[in-house]
């Protein structure tokens, strides 16, 4: 069995999948578990068939937020002689050097959800952030009638999902010259964070705000209990998001947000650890989980593309029940 180290969420080891054999260890660092999304992606990669079948084992690192503490999980892993790492990384670009020294030390790295700055993933596992950026910006302005100001939450500075993130937004911007940013700044993911910035600027621009644009949706419903606080109604004020949080449909059902566009956490994780299984196992290995079936756009191949781009899906008032009702 795994031992619980500081920073890390446990899962046991299974039998051998066959006699003789031991188990593949993935060990997957995530940038922190706080958020919605992040728990939603460590949940789904657990139920990966190779965890229950005995063919591999699993530990979730929590990254805390902090670059440092990802870092010396990797150097945990290749101490205690992890097979292969799934990283969703806190900084994109100071990603490199820990890709580059886990590939050195013989620990091959698989992107997942977050892309990191490197050359040496053995592949990434993800969505399109610059079209998902894009798209929402376009959607919020439409519902602003193509003018008004607004505020922008972005994620973390450093974080290469939030700079294509903001490229999407940008050219949205660049087409639709009637759009004022009245403030640009991190949220840092955080629905805590949003919530803070927005009563900050409630109160310096005072009812100037025509549309919140959120990079994430928890920075987005930061906002909304913002707006909440200060008395005015959140579906005066669009606001959208991304990532598909179970709270962010809820508020996309009752009008409070009018877009978030969902990641698929069921297929970026577990597709993140067949293309990892594939790396160590070899041309033998075939995929098992079921998130291949889902996106004929996304063919397995051999599990070896450098880029396995896995669709959005927006979240709207019509279509918000169907996820609700798929997660309960």
């Amino acid at each position: 069995m795994l031992m619980a180290a500081a920073g890390m969420v446990p899962l046991a080891g299974r039998a051998a999948f066959a006699a003789g054999t031991k188990p593949v260890k993935v060990g997957a660092a995530v940038y922190g578990l706080k958020n919605e999304y992040a728990q939603i992606w460590a949940s789904e990669i657990k139920k990966h068939p190779a965890f229950s079948n005995g063919l591999a084992e699993i530990t979730v690192f929590d990254g805390n937020y902090d670059h440092s503490t990802q870092a010396s999980q990797f150097d945990l892993m290749v101490t205690q002689k992890y097979d292969v790492a799934i990283y969703i990384p806190i900084d994109s670009y100071a990603a490199k050097g820990v890709i580059h020294k886990a590939q050195t030390r013989g620990l091959p790295v698989v992107g997942s959800n977050g892309p990191a700055k490197s050359d040496e993933l053995v592949s990434f596992v993800g969505s399109d952030d610059v079209a998902a950026g894009q798209y929402e910006a376009e959607v919020l302005f439409k519902a602003m009638g193509g003018k008004g100001n607004i505020v922008v939450l972005i994620g973390p500075e450093g974080n290469l999902g939030q700079e294509l993130r903001t490229k999407g937004n940008k050219a949205a911007l660049d087409a639709n010259k009637d759009i004022t940013v009245l403030e640009r700044k991190t949220g840092n993911w955080s629905r805590s964070e949003g919530m803070v910035l927005m009563q900050n600027w409630l109160t310096s621009h005072k009812g100037k705000i025509q549309g919140v644009l959120a990079q994430n949706d928890e920075m987005g419903l930061g906002a909304i209990a913002a707006m909440k606080a200060a008395g005015i109604d959140p579906k005066t004020i669009p606001v959208v998001g991304i990532d598909g949080v179970s709270d962010a449909i809820r508020a996309v059902k009752n009008g409070e947000m009018i877009l978030s566009i969902r990641q698929d956490a069921h297929t970026q994780a577990q597709g993140a650890v067949d293309v990892a299984l594939r790396k160590v196992i070899g041309d033998s290995y075939k995929p098992l989980s079921d998130c291949w079936a889902e996106y004929p756009q996304m063919p397995w191949g051999e599990g070896t593309a450098k880029l396995y781009p896995v669709p959005w899906t927006y979240v709207t008032a019509e279509n918000a029940d169907k996820f609700l009702n798929a997660k309960n």
